[in-house]
């Protein structure tokens, strides 16, 4: 049974928010974090997600919550 208490991982969402707001391609973005433009690509694609050790770091450098990265 499905439960509506999950939540939906917004995190493509906020990077491309953030990348757009600052006119940043994937590689300038990926470049301030010492990643991959591929791994910019899949996040935003939602191929995969950072490593949840990782957002931290991105939260404080996009200047959110880690929570909002969930709806």
């Amino acid at each position: 049974m499905f439960c509506s208490k999950y939540k939906k991982v917004i995190v493509s969402q906020k990077i491309k928010e953030f990348r757009h707001k600052n006119q940043l391609t994937q590689s300038q973005f990926a470049d301030l974090f010492g990643i991959t433009a591929q791994s910019v690509s899949k996040w935003e694609r939602e191929e995969c997600y950072p490593d949840i050790t990782f957002l931290p770091v991105l939260a404080e450098a996009i200047g959110c919550m880690i929570d909002e990265f969930f709806a």
